[in-house]
């Protein structure tokens, strides 16, 4: 199979769609697909005439395309006209539009299929759109050795500064446990918002815990795998989330996570019992959270123990392929 990726050009930090986007291209290469990954540059979700225009060039010629919702929703037409043609348009729906959506429904109407990475994202679409036939391809996670721990505890937040990844909320959080021993990182590019970006460099500072909290910027490689070396919880409270790709890799180093209830995050971290998911309507409910895990040896132990037997339950990107490379061979309906 020849298959055309298109991603959006317009996000440059190291979000969990590119992240999606990268593995699933690199693994239905592995699988024998083959994958030409196209960039289309454009003010995305909706773009002007001229990104539209150079998306619609980018469908053409391909039998198969998968197009990143980010990008395809925003554009109905042009996937009506590539589909009209014979072009097979499947929509990788990240997330919902919730600005658009009626230009999103046009879209999905007009696609060949569309792909979701969790049922939380599913469920999302079928809310604003009916029920719509989706497969449903959760991400994998690759293997990792556990991390050693540290003393005193290390807590990493992996997520760029964005506000609805919320990392103010976890200063403010530490910020009443100070009587404490901890040490924290926020991971994450600060260029994809530098406005909120300053914001949290700013709560840790007016908190005095610029000797407590290290905000890294975005880390790959090396740097990376160092903090998750000395890593014993892992924070993913984001306001709305698809999957929380960073749940299943805290996981994967045996690290347990604290999630917030209502988001794509709950389904990533299952049945575990290695973290919590929070209600954090209530103000207080991270700060109490933190310090009974930070106080109680006992609850350290069963959410570590229990994040590590998790490793031997996660499925590799193989199997997310596998599912995607399935619905993409078969007849259209």
């Amino acid at each position: 199979m020849h298959l055309r990726f298109l991603v959006p050009g317009n996000v440059r930090h190291g979000s969990g769609g590119n992240k999606y986007n990268a593995k699933l291209a690199e693994h239905l290469t592995a699988l024998g697909a083959t994958v030409e990954t196209v960039t289309v540059d454009g003010d995305w979700p909706v773009g002007s005439t001229a990104d539209r225009r150079r998306f619609a060039q980018a469908l053409d010629g391909g039998t198969t395309v998968v197009a990143d919702g980010l990008v395809a929703s925003g554009a109905p037409d042009e996937i009506a006209g590539a589909a009209g043609k014979g072009t097979k348009v499947w929509i990788l729906s990240h997330m919902a539009l919730t600005a658009h959506h009626d230009l999103e429904a046009k879209a999905l109407a007009a696609a060949t299929g569309i792909i979701c990475p969790s049922l939380h994202s599913q469920a999302q679409l079928q809310a604003r759109h009916g029920m719509l036939d989706i497969v449903v391809a959760t991400p994998g996670a690759e293997p990792a050795d556990v991390s050693a721990g540290s003393q005193p505890k290390h807590i990493v937040a992996v997520a760029a500064l964005l506000p609805n990844k919320d990392q103010t909320h976890l200063v403010e959080a530490l910020s009443q446990i100070k009587d404490l021993p901890w040490t924290a990182a926020l991971i994450g590019s600060e260029e994809a918002d530098p406005a909120y970006a300053a914001e949290v460099r700013a709560a840790v500072e007016h908190h005095a815990l610029q000797n407590r909290i290290r905000v890294t910027g975005e880390l790959t490689g090396t740097p990376l795998q160092e903090q998750w070396h000395k890593a014993d919880l892992s924070v993913l409270i984001s306001k709305s989330e698809s999957f929380g790709m960073v749940v299943t890799e805290s996981l994967a180093h045996g690290v347990p996570v604290l999630v917030r209830q209502g988001t794509g995050a709950v389904e990533a971290l299952g049945d575990t019992g290695a973290g919590e998911a929070l209600d954090l309507s209530d103000a207080n409910s991270l700060t109490v959270t933190l310090r009974t895990w930070l106080t109680d040896a006992t609850l350290q132990q069963r959410w570590r123990s229990n994040a590590i037997q998790a490793r031997h339950h996660l499925h590799g990107w193989d199997t997310t392929a596998r599912t995607v490379l399935k619905a993409l061979e078969r007849p259209p309906r």
